[in-house]
């Protein structure tokens, strides 16, 4: 499936595109600067990938949990592609997609992920795989104070997230 994906629910903008198994991506980490890279990195994956939205099936939605003008800036940007060119939304939770990267690259059996929603607090998330190799969440994403997130992590877990060095 050809893809796009955008997320800018965090301090960190993120673009993503994949066509015909090339994969292109992108990702500053700039407070307040989403409205201003967002475009020029979609329009840099698709030069660098030869490509238009005409060439995609989908669009991916970085939905979140996180910053609420971060959610509005991909949401509204999102929908104008999709409606422009045609194409479906497929919201995706912005702590699964920090969940899946961390299990492709370490052998874990769960990933905890906290991402900073200020003020001491945390949006939180327990992932793990199922029997197919799928991505679950045993327990409802939420948000939590800091000071209630694990000091020690139990055997097979692992730590994603820009909220844990807080």
């Amino acid at each position: 499936m050809n893809l796009l994906a955008v997320d800018t629910s965090s301090v960190a903008c993120s673009v993503a595109l994949e066509l015909n198994g090339h994969l292109e991506v992108r990702h500053r980490e700039e407070a307040r600067a989403h409205t201003s890279i967002l475009i020029p990195m979609v329009r840099d994956c698709l030069d660098a990938a030869n490509s238009t939205l005409t060439d995609l099936d989908a669009i991916v939605l970085g939905n979140g949990p996180g910053s609420f003008i971060g959610m509005r800036i991909a949401a509204s940007f999102v929908q104008g592609l999709a409606f422009s060119s045609g194409l479906k939304v497929l919201p995706v939770s912005s702590l699964l997609a920090v969940a899946a990267e961390a299990f492709a690259k370490h052998d874990a059996e769960e990933i905890l992920v906290a991402q900073d929603a200020h003020r001491d607090q945390a949006y939180f998330g327990r992932f793990a795989r199922d029997g197919d190799g799928s991505l679950i969440a045993p327990a409802p994403e939420r948000i939590v104070d800091v000071a209630d997130l694990p000091v020690e992590l139990a055997r097979g877990e692992l730590a994603a997230g820009a909220a844990w060095p807080r």
